[in-house]
């Protein structure tokens, strides 16, 4: 596509408040310069997660409308069951109220003191459910995926020669083997149908359940048909069934792929875990069919996983993402590439050589990006993976700053306001300084820690 033309006409509008400079200076100050803290309404253009924050369509405002709220046995959760079973061949589904909330009860059963879990690389939520159980949340991530300027096609995948080492290493202290498709810390990149069924087999060779985190699989699958070799005349329905039909079971966001504001689920084939999972389902989240959601979300998840497999969608979707890859490419930022499919990555370490890792420059990037355009972002770095067990802290592999795109909810103009102010900070970036934390919780710290800006 030349002009990058949006699959959708806009029905609703909501109006975004402009800021002064002046006025962002204060509102960060007040934040403690953590972006989470500030007011949604104070943000111009918004990209601090594509979880839960794009529009819904009017078909899935209509299913809303459907939804029936009984306790037990609604039809709306058996149309969320055959959605999601239309797509991943799952025996046991099971609801709940966002993704995190699945892992929570996965790692509930599968974690513990001692244990080890390998993954190409864990996210915020999953790190933090693994490590909140005493087990140890391990990246193994290729060689190219720490490289941002590498234009590997699958940068996501993960390293199988490293997980065969490490399961030789760990032995019985390791439950299950993860992956994340699309890989959103390693800067979003997809993993290879190809590198899933490999390592699949690795997993399965020793017996152990190989969990795939889902949230991003519809992108992935584009990434699949359009990069590996032989898929380019798939359909993307069949990819993703290909993807799952190799996994014991996932964990799934519905606020990304499914177009939804809240939900998720826990799949799972061996039918012993899952009915240990439905016990944890009741004690914490809700009636099995349920699981902590109204009928009417459930519908509109339903619903959503129809529309994410269009083919028209993901091809703008990515394509979107890749024009603002090569516009701030063009103006000398360092991008992540090749491009994602949810978020655009600045590799901040480069952006910002002066910075010294341990004073966070992806922290620092994204707070100069709202300062100077009321854009919010988030780092994914060294304060996002936080401190060592034994409470030290060492520099990330990456730091990176994360512009998330919500689905359906920004123009192509919004993305040419972000390259401006970016052509501003690239003037300016000497001036930009580093941060120190005064303030931190003990665990996922970058959600509502304290900042101070270095003089």
């Amino acid at each position: 596509m030349r002009t990058i033309i949006e699959p959708f006409r806009i029905k609703s509008v909501e109006p975004i408040r402009m800021t002064t400079r002046a006025e962002r200076e204060e509102l960060l100050k007040a934040a403690h310069y953590n972006l989470f803290g500030l007011h949604s309404d104070d943000v111009l253009i918004d990209l601090l997660t594509d979880s839960g924050t794009g529009a819904m369509s009017a078909a899935q405002w209509s299913a809303v409308m459907r939804g029936d709220e009984s306790y037990a046995g609604s039809p709306s959760y058996y149309r969320f069951e055959a959605a999601i079973r239309d797509l991943m061949p799952f025996t046991h589904i099971i609801p709940t109220h966002q993704g995190r909330a699945a892992e929570a009860i996965l790692f509930s059963l599968l974690g513990g003191a001692g244990k080890n879990i390998p993954s190409n690389t864990h996210f915020d939520t999953t790190r933090g459910n693994i490590e909140g159980t005493g087990a140890r949340a391990h990246d193994l991530v290729i060689a190219e995926g720490r490289d941002p300027s590498s234009l590997h096609p699958f940068k996501g995948n993960m390293d199988t020669d490293r997980l065969i080492a490490y399961l030789d290493q760990h032995g019985d202290s390791v439950p299950c083997v993860m992956l994340t498709i699309t890989n959103n810390a390693g800067g979003g990149q997809p993993v290879s149908l190809e590198n899933i069924r490999a390592v699949s087999d690795i997993a399965r060779a020793r017996g152990l359940p190989f969990i795939i985190d889902g949230c991003r699989f519809a992108e992935n699958a584009w990434f699949i048909k359009s990069r590996e070799p032989g898929q380019a005349d798939r359909a993307i329905r069949d990819i993703v069934r290909d993807c799952f039909s190799v996994a014991d079971g996932m964990t799934m966001s519905a606020k990304k792929d499914a177009f939804a504001n809240i939900g998720g689920w826990l799949a799972l084939n061996d039918d012993a875990l899952a009915e240990r999972a439905r016990t944890r389902l009741i004690q914490t989240e809700g009636f099995p069919t349920y699981g902590g959601l109204a009928g009417r979300d459930l519908d509109a998840i339903a619903q959503g996983l129809a529309e994410i497999i269009d083919e028209d969608y993901l091809r703008y979707r990515i394509r979107a993402n890749e024009y603002m890859v090569e516009r701030l490419d063009a103006l000398g930022v360092p991008v992540v590439q090749p491009a994602g499919g949810h978020a655009v990555f600045i590799d901040a370490r480069k952006f910002l050589p002066h910075i010294d890792p341990l004073h966070y420059p992806g922290q620092a990037l994204a707070t100069a990006l709202y300062l100077e355009g009321g854009i919010r972002t988030c780092e994914i770095g060294t304060v996002m993976f936080g401190r060592q067990p034994d409470g030290s802290e060492i520099p990330a592999s990456m730091d990176l700053l994360r512009m998330a795109m919500p689905r359906r909810t920004y123009t192509q103009s919004h993305c040419d306001y972000l390259i401006e102010v970016f052509a501003d900070l690239v003037r300016a970036r000497d001036s930009i300084r580093g941060f120190r934390i005064d303030w931190e919780p003990p665990m996922m710290r970058h959600f509502t820690c304290h900042f101070a800006p270095l003089a």
